[in-house]
């Protein structure tokens, strides 16, 4: 599980916090990280929407605050999404995947007054916030009622850390089968693969005990026969959320920001050269 610490929520405040959805009493906000200074006859710039980890059960928005905060600093609309979780709401993955499609097709909807291109819209996740949003990038089941379909809920690309992509019985971890294990096989993004499927890039630690090495790389494998790109980069002896940021003392967050900056630049969502200090990259590739 995945957590935040209370200097993050402190350090990265977002510019602008919008209630996305809203099912019964249940509202369900997202946190808008600005690009610094774009104004509304800008050209439109990409777009990412984040959802954190804590296995389905427990609500940490602002896990990706940091990483929200740094790319809006290089030009992006970065958000990160709430959605329903078990300890909170008493629901299942299923609603976790449906609210990933809705927070999707919100931004893509209001992509006009946010000044987002809607055809460069990312999403990116760690953990189960990680199946979240690949799933809302290659599962059909699981949309929201009384959406406007015709918007559609499929990122464009996918930015994800030690994300679940298995949800299958032999896939490891806090009980991920069993959660689903009656319709395991609609919300598992490995098992649901095809052509069309978005450009994504993953991150892994080597000594994850939820998410395995070699379940990444069947990803890869599945992405790359359906035609598309899949850039994995693993971390010999990290364990799981070794990207976290840890109030800027972590050379694991600075080296995945790094790379998927690099990966997003390469789509065109961002230009010029990483900001994040490279130094300490360097430093740890070595």
């Amino acid at each position: 599980m995945t957590t935040s610490s209370k200097a993050q929520v402190e350090r990265f405040d977002p510019d602008e916090r919008v209630v996305y959805k809203r099912v019964g009493d249940v509202h369900l906000s997202m946190d808008i990280f600005k690009p610094k200074g774009q104004g509304r006859s800008d050209s439109p710039v990409a777009g990412i929407v984040f959802f954190h980890g804590g296995a389905w059960n427990d609500a940490h928005p602002s896990q990706f605050h940091p990483h929200c905060h740094y790319l809006a600093s290089r030009g992006m609309l970065a958000m990160s999404a709430a959605y329903r979780v078990k300890n909170v709401h008493g629901t299942t993955p299923y609603e976790c995947v449906t609210d990933g499609k809705s927070a999707v097709r919100w931004l893509r909807k209001h992509a006009p007054d946010l000044g987002v291109d809607p055809k460069r819209i990312a999403a990116g996740g760690g953990s189960a916030g990680g199946h979240v949003a690949a799933a809302a990038a290659t599962v059909t089941a699981f949309e929201p009622d009384g959406e406007d379909h015709s918007i559609s809920s499929k990122p464009d690309a996918l930015v994800l850390f030690n994300p679940i992509v298995d949800n299958g019985p032999d896939g490891a971890g806090y009980g991920r089968h069993d959660r689903v294990a009656d319709r395991w096989q609609e919300v598992s993004p490995m098992h649901n693969m095809a052509t069309g499927a978005p450009p994504a890039i993953l991150f892994l630690g080597t000594e994850d005990v939820l998410v395995s090495v070699s379940t990444v790389e069947e990803f890869k494998r599945r992405m790359n026969d359906v035609g598309s790109r899949c850039d994995l980069w693993t971390y010999d002896g990290q364990p799981h959320a070794f990207f976290n940021y840890h109030d800027g003392d972590n050379p694991y967050y600075d080296a995945t920001v790094y790379e998927a900056d690099k990966f997003l630049a390469s789509l065109g969502y961002l230009e010029g050269r990483p900001t994040v200090q490279a130094q300490a990259v360097e430093a740890l590739l070595r």
